[in-house]
């Protein structure tokens, strides 16, 4: 989690909102990424997303059967749709996302019946500190002390 810690700082300093993601396999880092909508104009650069892709490559493989993916916010619905295509085993994440969190918050995406594929999922991890860069961003940026790129 520390390492996804470090991508959402590296997001932060690029003027996005600091969530940080880094995917794991055998105890090494494959993948790792922060998020990058706004810099890329991509809004499917999402942390999870960009960590997957670089995964998939450094693996030479789309399927991730029994990679970790560490995030420092809970996921959104896209995001945990990837994982599962991914086919993630474990997901960790530290600060739970109340109004787009698709794990445990907004919904429950990962229990739906239909699902093939079954994620475990530790939460809470290094909570307060995920919780905090967050909440310190957002701070920040409503005293007018962080500049974004304005969106059209």
């Amino acid at each position: 989690m520390r390492a996804a810690l470090a991508e959402a700082n590296r997001a932060e300093a690029a003027g996005e909102v600091p969530v940080g993601a880094v995917v794991v396999v055998d105890g090494e880092i494959v993948g790792s990424g922060f998020n990058q909508p706004i810099s890329t104009q991509d809004p499917t650069a999402h942390a999870e997303i960009v960590a997957l892709r670089a995964a998939g490559l450094a693996c030479s493989n789309y399927r991730l059967t029994g990679a970790s993916l560490y995030v420092t916010v809970e996921p959104c619905l896209m995001c945990v749709g990837a994982l599962i295509h991914a086919r993630i085993g474990l997901l960790v994440f530290g600060a739970a996302e109340p109004k787009a969190g698709a794990v445990q918050s907004m919904c429950r995406s990962l229990d739906h019946p239909s699902l093939n594929h079954k994620v475990v999922v530790i939460t809470g991890v290094l909570e307060a500190e995920c919780s905090a860069v967050l909440q310190g961003f957002f701070q920040r940026r409503r005293e007018g002390n962080i500049l974004t790129t304005p969106l059209s």
